[in-house]
């Protein structure tokens, strides 16, 4: 029993060493201590780096956000600044003032763009001025285009602010402020082949062949005369005065069956006169295309010009041009519908003045008008549209306004051709080489 039990002692004395490493108990405890030591170490480690991904995390957000912030106001800014270049000696000044109301309006952490405050700070560099996209989308130097050949604006925005959390890492220097800078670039598009918001007032083509400007001479004033027919013994109604060249007209038709606001033809062609085709969820009813075919308002008919009298609804919208010029409202335009209500809607331009010269023209484009040149003019058939083209109305010689109630429907236009941006449109669906665009953002 004793030998047993010594052996048994032995045994269990004798197998840790012979089945493990001398030391194991003490090596075992030994790295426990290390492991633990290890977390610790990497443990410090990861803080800072955690941090930093916090940081760049929070920040990143922050940037991007800034970075939103400043192109929305570049992006209307630059937008607002094209939109005023229509070609004249102070279009460039209207666009300056555009961008300054425009900046007003979009934010920078809190504050308008351009404002100074303590932490978040924002400049406005621009709005220059190009006559190629080229150059407008070129990274360095100011804009040269004088102002009647501007027809690209480019602004940047540049705005400071402060980080939040990558300032308090030790990689990262020159303190908490960041810049971030955003840059637009708007400006004319392609010639549009479906126009929006023109006046359907249709004159026919005196060159086909002249892709340009289809007969017409940059700078002539043009007697726009309502169509009539010649009968025998009686000529066609004379010029106006001021006017070199008679130019005949008829009136597209644009009337509005499903119209709710203003329901009768009198109402509707006021409003084709005052401010082109109204806004409509038909592309038909607020558009006019290019290759499409176009007929005669049905009650704009063609009298004899001996008749010396046009349809009411000519001088409606004639009534809707001098809108263009002055507030009050003419006698003859005392039978349209609303006319008192319609009157308020539409202002008139801030130069009423006659020009020789288009680049004098110091108002804000309301005199502009876009019609359609179509192949011929005819009030039994239809007519192809070719071409969208511009004048500018020039009043009565003599007066600040028109003269609604002119027996032949006359009104004088200064040819331009296409001088300035559209409201609206699309330039797919045609080959053009020349015409007036819309205004786009190309950067």
């Amino acid at each position: 029993m004793r030998f047993r039990s010594n052996i048994s002692t032995v045994g269990r004395a004798i197998l840790p060493a012979a089945g493990l490493p001398a030391g194991w108990t003490r090596w075992k405890r030994l790295s426990h201590n290390q492991h633990g030591a290890a977390a610790i170490q990497l443990l410090v480690i990861l803080v800072p780096v955690l941090f930093g991904l916090i940081g760049f995390a929070v920040d990143l957000g922050i940037l991007y956000s800034i970075k939103g912030e400043l192109k929305a106001g570049a992006s209307a800014m630059a937008l607002a600044a094209a939109q005023q270049l229509i070609g004249t000696d102070t279009a460039t000044s209207a666009a300056d003032a555009s961008v300054q109301v425009t900046g007003n309006r979009y934010y920078f952490r809190g504050f308008p763009i351009g404002q100074t405050t303590g932490t978040a700070n924002s400049t406005i560099q621009g709005p220059y001025y190009y006559g190629t996209a080229a150059d407008a989308l070129a990274t360095s130097g100011g804009g040269d285009a004088g102002s009647s050949l501007a027809k690209y604006a480019r602004v940047t925005v540049t705005g400071q602010t402060q980080l939040l959390f990558w300032s308090f890492l030790p990689l990262v220097n020159g303190g908490r402020d960041v810049t971030v800078l955003a840059t637009a670039v708007a400006g004319i598009s392609a010639p549009l082949c479906q126009a929006c918001g023109i006046e359907p007032l249709a004159v026919a083509a005196i060159n086909q062949g002249d892709q340009a400007d289809f007969g017409f001479v940059t700078g002539t004033k043009y007697s726009f005369t309502y169509l009539c027919t010649v009968t025998q013994g009686v000529t066609l109604p004379p010029p106006l005065p001021g006017a070199s060249v008679e130019l005949s007209y008829l009136l597209l038709n644009r009337l509005d069956a499903n119209a709710v606001t203003f329901p009768d033809e009198g109402s509707q062609a006021f409003q084709d006169g005052a401010g082109g085709l109204p806004g409509n969820t038909s592309s038909a009813q607020a558009c006019l295309r290019i290759n499409n075919s176009e007929v005669i308002w049905a009650s704009a008919v063609v009298n004899q010009c001996s008749a010396m009298q046009v349809a009411p609804v000519v001088t409606d919208v004639l009534c809707g041009l001098d809108t263009r010029f002055e507030t009050a409202t003419p006698s003859a335009c005392s039978n349209i519908p609303q006319v008192d209500v319609l009157s308020t809607i539409y202002q008139p331009d801030t130069d009423p003045n006659d020009y020789d010269t288009y680049a004098n023209y110091a108002g804000t484009g309301r005199r502009i008008i876009t019609v359609p040149i179509v192949d011929t003019l005819s009030n039994t058939g239809s007519m192809t549209v070719l071409a969208f083209r511009q004048f500018l109305v020039i009043p009565t010689q003599g007066a600040t306004n028109l003269n609604p109630g002119d027996p032949y429907g006359r009104f004088v236009g200064l040819y331009l051709g296409s001088v300035a941006p559209l409201k609206q449109g699309r330039f797919d669906g045609c080959q053009q080489t020349s015409g007036p665009g819309k205004v786009v953002l190309h950067q």
